[in-house]
């Protein structure tokens, strides 16, 4: 399926350039993977490290949780991965395009719920620019704590526009979780492992649902470093995988095409994926509380997962720098440095 209107919803601000998929180049060497083991053994919190180089594992590193091949909670790095999600929806036909309004999608809307929500669309939902107010941070707990998790997110008063700046909520990714269980007649779980787990041959474990039933859409996903790795070769290799397409053609592009920025880190924002530069480097990225990370370098032909402890307390902004550093290492041109 071709991806219509691809971004006519939204203000796109930058796009990494290069094209998909990237030649191969050269895998981390054996410097560099030492100096990677060394700089991890650093961080007690870190469990897992796996990295790939043109689609397959080179290094993993593993001193503490599940493991490797074990699922671990990926916390709102599951914000990635429902992207991808939505993107194989579209591809299948479940969803038409990212402009097609959140309204026509659910059975229905709140009674108190401000007009403006019939403006959101999937795309606003895939960027966090629905406007409404946040339901992460300060308003997290009373969010989960509210009987309709789907309605309280839709009654929040708007703070911005449809469309507008960047606004990261797990309630917008929650919004797409409904959204796609309301279209497709299927659970989120459900889309999730005939779309992403049977194409990828990965195991997705089911995971926590809202009091309506609806599967947490941007948090608490439960997949292993390894699995992670397979989504990341899929958007490196443009959406294709063993010669299936199961992201619309343009998808990946779009995805990491920057509609807002971060206000904490001031890397931008595409669908589900953060956008930065490591080593002089274009990387996109997912990240979760705690330390839950998927890199992806095109330009190195490289996908890059980290695990850590998901339980608080946090160890604040300061440590996704420190993951950072570990994969900008492994990109340095030259000598690698000394750890």
């Amino acid at each position: 399926m071709r991806f219509p209107l691809l971004v006519s919803c939204c203000c796109v601000l930058s796009f990494v350039s290069f094209s998909l998929p990237m030649a191969s180049a050269n895998a981390p060497d054996a410097a560099r993977l030492q100096a990677l083991d060394e700089r991890t053994a650093e961080l007690p919190r870190v469990h897992a490290v796996v990295v790939a180089h043109d689609g397959e594992i080179v290094h993993e590193i593993h001193q503490g949780g599940p493991g490797v091949a074990a699922p671990a909670n990926v916390k709102s790095l599951s914000k990635t991965v429902l992207a991808a999600i939505t993107g194989a929806a579209i591809e299948a036909g479940v969803i038409d395009s990212v402009d097609q309004p959140l309204a026509s999608l659910l059975n229905s809307l709140p009674s108190d719920a401000d007009p403006r929500v019939n403006d959101i669309t999937v795309a606003h939902l895939l960027a966090q620019q629905a406007g409404l107010e946040r339901t992460s941070g300060s308003h997290y707990g009373a969010w989960v704590a509210s009987a309709n998790w789907v309605n309280d997110a839709l009654s929040r008063p708007f703070v911005d526009a449809p469309g507008g700046r960047m606004l990261y909520s797990t309630g917008t990714s929650h919004l797409l979780s409904a959204a796609l269980t309301h279209a497709s007649g299927e659970s989120t779980l459900a889309l999730a492992q005939r779309l992403l787990g049977e194409p990828l041959n990965i195991t997705i474990p089911a995971w926590p649902r809202d009091p309506q039933g609806i599967y947490f859409g941007g948090n608490d996903m439960l997949l292993s470093p390894r699995a992670l790795v397979e989504i990341g070769e899929l958007y490196r290799n443009d959406g294709v995988v063993n010669g299936q397409r199961v992201l619309p053609e343009g998808w990946v592009e779009a995805s990491w095409t920057a509609r807002g920025s971060s206000p904490w880190t001031g890397d931008g924002y595409g669908y589900g994926w953060f956008i930065t530069t490591l080593a002089d480097t274009p990387v996109m990225y997912g990240r979760g509380y705690g330390g839950q990370a998927l890199f992806v370098v095109p330009e190195r032909a490289m996908t890059v997962v980290i695990t850590s402890d998901p339980n608080p307390p946090s160890p604040g902004g300061q440590f996704q720098q420190q993951l950072n550093a570990l994969v900008a290492g492994l990109l340095e041109e030259g000598e690698a440095a000394e750890p």
